[in-house]
This record gives structure tokens, C-alpha cells and sequence, in this order.
């Protein structure tokens, strides 16, 4: 283009002559201005007569060029956009003198991007309720760039408000504690933002105004845990933490309390903590449903009130499930776990002093071989039977009995073997006793320790283990011991009494 305007310019002169040259302003780059920029000067010719001046047609430029030469123009801030940078405006000078003469002159105007800083206008006051998440977006209505260009708020960390956040696109988040919101009711709080366009980093300040909101608002309602329908066990406690807030202040605040849909539900359950601060707890227990019914289900309606009376209310669906009373159960199965090592304590004591009597007996019976001996003789159809003491263990003294006409002559034998119980059945009945007396004492230190809490007892696996002391307390040699039927297992014992037996018995009994 630069080329095409030296041609144009060349042919002008060419034609009419340099003597008849338009003057522009001698100063170095006085056709590039900025947007906003003014531009004036008074254009001259060199002849010695002054011409009369024109402009061609510039369209919607708003340029001001009179018949003397005087140019003016200032370019406007949305002649060239923010992307472009610069811009070329062509402009064709005429100068015209009374005898008809004429000359052309062409200039290019170069006009480069002028940014502007944003403008803040006075924004609309953000009103705030009281532990409620409060947004406030600054609207473009209020605060724009006029070239377009892109904006980032910043708030300085000395003016923000603790617990208040700003995005960079404007949007103003704050939840003012119970304090912040008493303090701003009676001081509204101004808070001071920088607005920054992109990528140029021109700024510009606002304010604004932060108070309570004037509206007579309802009261919040808070319910944790925040489901609409829970479900519980008739032994579990239900609970629920309610806490209630209003947006005009916690002195607002007049009462709290709840509906419910069964009436075994005591209005005791709810417990003010403090004025805004309240716990519901309830225990349904075991009996709150029938046996026919597995699920019952009751609505609790939750509500609060203000000193207008507005209101606020929540309901809750809580689920009661029909529950096995563990508590009960707990205490039944530690019965039959301590009679069950009641009876086999009892029955290790009883074969105990069975096995003290066992071994009198086996020493008498040792005694007996060597005090009493027996003979006997037969001949024939003749018998003839005598015991007689000796003095002498090792003497044979011979004995004659005379039956009829029959004389016998015998020496003794021993008594041990046919006078009362054999040693060697002592021998098996001691054995067979001991026997059962270790696994007794084997099995209930095994069951004692296996079943010390409660937890394990509540298996399936209790009632079998319990059943292998049946083989055993019913074993069929027990009759060949001849216990004393009289005394019977269902023993009293303490429990420092049966943790003598067994180290792991348990002795916490459920309540």
C-alpha cells in the first residue's frame, strides 16, 4: 500500500509540479496517534496565494477539516479493536486555487489500540442472612471494561471478611457466623475490590456495601444425620442433633419441638441444648413392635418458630426392625454356659473322691492276699471245704477234714482272688475313672476359654460344643463306678470356686 500511495503522490507531482506541494506537519510520525488521541494542524501550500481547502468523503469519521487548512480529529476508543492493535484511515487532502488549478495530496493516518481500565459503577447492596451461604455476583451492569476485555476480581486479604471468598469472575460468596451477622446488623460492613482486564492489567476499585437483610425471614431448620428416611433396631438409640437458625439473627429464635405419629414417643426425647441447639434421643426397645409385625414405622415432624411465628418444619420417616432381644438372649446363654461347667466341675469332684475310695480299696484288697488263704479237696462223691488262719504267710501247715470215710490232705491258696473285688478290677475301675476325670477337666477348660465372651456364645457352634459333654456325663462305664446317686451335679458353686478349676472361665454376666 505504501508503494501505491508514493506512485499516487509521484504522479501528482509529476503533473502539477513540486512548486505547487501541499505542507503537512514536519514533525517524525505525526500521522500515528492513539485512540483518544487528538490530532491537529493547519495544512499550508507552498504557493504564495492560499488555496481553498477540502477533504474527500471520510465516511464516519468525525473529522473536522475547514476551507483555511485547520484539521482536527480524535480518534475514538472503538475505532480499533483490542485484537487488531492498528488501524490505517486513508485521507485525500484537495487544495483549490481561483484559477482552477488543483492539487491531490493522500496521507495515511495510523491510529494504534488505546486500552482503558475498567468502570466501576455503584453496585446494588448485598444483603446477608445469618448462617446461610449468601452469594452475590457483580454484575456486568455495574462493573465492565469498555474495550471488552475479559475482567478478574481480586478482593485484598485485609479486606476480606473471615469465611467470605471471591472468584475471579465476581461471584461473591460469604456465611457470616452468629457474630459477624450481630456486628454488620448494626454497622453494615464496606468491602473494597480490584477489578483487573485481561491481558493488559489495567485496574480500577469499587465498594460494596454488605448488610442483614431486611426481610422477615423464617426460620432455618437443620436435622443430622439429614436423611428422610432412616431405619433402626428396636435395641439401637435413635438420635438425631436439630439445630436452628434464622436469617434475622438467632434472637429471632423462639421455640423448637416435634410432632410424632405414635404416642409411646415422649416429648422428653427432645432436649434443648441451648436456644438453637436441640437433641432428639429414643430408645423404641424391644417390645415397641408386635410379633406379628416385622417393620414398624413411625413420622416424626420436626418444627421450629420465630417470634412472628413464621415457621419451618421437617419430617422423618424412622424404621423400626423387629429385633431379637440380645440382652435376654446374652443372659440365657451365660446360664448354660456356667451350668454346663457347673456340672462338669460337679462331676470331676465326685470322681475324685470316687477315685480316693477306689484306692482304699485296692490296698485293702492287696492286704487280703497275704492274710486269708482257701483249700479245697474232692474225691469222689465226697467235698470237703475249710478256710483256716496261718501265722505264717510262707507256712504250710496240712489240715485234715474227715468227711464220711474220706481223708484229704490239701495246702492253702490265696483268698485275694475269690474273698471280695479282684485289685486288678479296682486296677480297670481306677483306670476307667481317671479317664473321664481328664477329659472332663480337658473339655471344660477348652469350652471355659472358648466361650468367655459373650460374642462367641451367640454362634451356632455353642449348643454343639455343649452337647459333647452329654457322650461324657452319660458315659456307660459310669455305672461301673457306683457314684454316690444321692449327691447331685447341679452344685452351688462361686465363681472364684469354678476359676479354680478352670483359669478362662468368664465371670462378667451380662446385665
Amino acid at each position: 500500500m505504501a508503494n501505491r500511495t508514493f506512485l499516487f503522490f509521484f504522479i501528482f507531482l509529476f503533473r502539477f509540479g513540486f512548486s505547487q506541494q501541499l505542507i503537512f506537519p514536519a514533525a517524525q510520525n505525526w500521522n500515528t496517534l492513539k485512540e483518544g488521541q487528538p490530532l491537529t494542524f493547519q495544512l499550508k501550500s507552498s504557493e504564495p496565494v492560499a488555496p481553498r481547502y477540502s477533504l474527500q468523503k471520510t465516511g464516519d469519521l468525525t473529522i473536522q477539516f475547514d476551507t483555511l487548512g485547520n484539521f482536527s480529529w480524535t480518534p475514538s476508543y472503538d475505532l480499533v479493536d483490542r485484537l487488531e492493535k492498528q488501524k490505517e484511515i486513508n485521507l485525500i487532502f484537495q487544495a483549490e486555487w481561483k484559477d482552477g488549478r488543483k492539487v491531490n495530496a493522500p496521507i495515511t493516518l495510523t491510529v494504534l489500540h488505546q486500552n482503558r481500565p475498567p468502570e466501576v459503577n455503584d453496585l446494588p447492596i448485598f444483603y446477608v442472612k445469618q448462617s446461610a451461604v449468601n452469594k452475590y455476583q457483580i454484575s456486568s451492569d455495574y462493573v465492565h471494561d469498555p474495550d471488552g476485555d475479559p475482567l478478574a476480581f481480586r478482593i485484598s486479604p485485609t479486606q476480606l471478611p473471615e469465611g467470605m471468598t471471591i472468584t475471579s469472575s465476581g461471584m461473591i460468596s460469604w456465611s457470616p457466623s452468629r457474630n459477624q451477622f450481630a456486628a454488620i446488623k448494626s454497622n453494615p460492613l464496606i468491602v473494597e475490590f480490584t477489578v483487573q482486564d485481561q491481558p493488559e492489567k489495567a485496574e480500577a476499585t469499587g465498594k460494596l456495601k454488605v448488610m442483614a437483610t431486611q426481610q422477615d425471614l423464617p426460620p432455618e431448620l437443620l436435622i443430622v444425620p439429614g436423611d428422610s428416611v432412616v431405619t433402626f433396631k428396636e435395641n439401637e438409640r435413635v438420635n438425631f442433633k436439630i439445630y436452628v437458625s434464622d436469617a434475622n439473627g438467632d434472637e429471632d429464635v423462639m421455640t423448637a419441638g416435634f410432632i410424632t405419629s405414635d404416642e409411646r414417643i415422649p416429648k422428653s426425647s427432645l432436649k434443648e441444648n441451648t436456644k438453637v441447639q436441640y437433641e432428639f434421643t429414643w430408645t423404641p426397645g424391644y417390645q415397641f413392635t408386635d410379633d406379628a409385625e416385622k417393620i414398624k414405622t413411625v413420622e416424626l415432624v420436626f418444627f421450629a418458630l420465630d417470634k412472628s411465628n413464621n415457621r419451618v418444619q421437617r419430617k422423618v420417616k424412622v424404621k423400626i426392625l423387629d429385633t431379637e432381644n440380645l440382652e435376654e438372649k446374652d443372659k440365657f446363654l451365660y446360664q448354660k454356659y456356667r451350668t454346663t461347667l457347673v456340672q462338669t466341675k460337679a462331676l470331676i469332684e465326685m470322681l475324685a473322691d470316687k477315685h480316693k475310695s477306689l484306692e482304699r480299696a485296692y490296698r485293702q484288697a492287696k492286704k487280703g492276699k497275704k492274710n486269708r488263704s482257701i483249700f479245697g479237696a474232692s474225691i469222689g462223691a465226697s467235698t470237703a471245704v475249710s478256710s483256716a488262719l496261718v501265722t505264717s504267710p510262707s507256712a504250710i501247715k496240712p489240715i485234715t477234714v474227715i468227711g464220711g470215710s474220706t481223708t484229704a490232705t490239701i495246702g492253702t491258696l490265696e483268698a485275694a482272688e475269690v474273698l471280695g473285688k479282684s485289685k486288678n478290677d479296682i486296677l480297670e475301675l481306677l483306670k476307667t475313672e481317671t479317664e473321664i476325670r481328664n477329659q472332663l477337666q480337658l473339655e471344660g477348660e477348652i469350652f471355659a476359654r472358648k466361650y468367655a465372651l459373650k460374642s462367641n456364645r451367640r454362634s451356632a457352634d455353642f449348643d454343639n460344643d455343649r452337647d459333647k459333654f452329654l457322650p461324657i456325663i452319660n458315659h456307660q462305664k459310669l455305672a461301673t463306678l457306683e457314684l454316690d446317686a444321692s449327691r447331685p451335679l447341679s452344685a452351688s458353686y462361686s465363681n472364684k470356686e469354678l476359676k479354680k478349676t478352670f483359669a478362662d472361665f468368664s465371670e462378667e454376666q451380662p446385665e
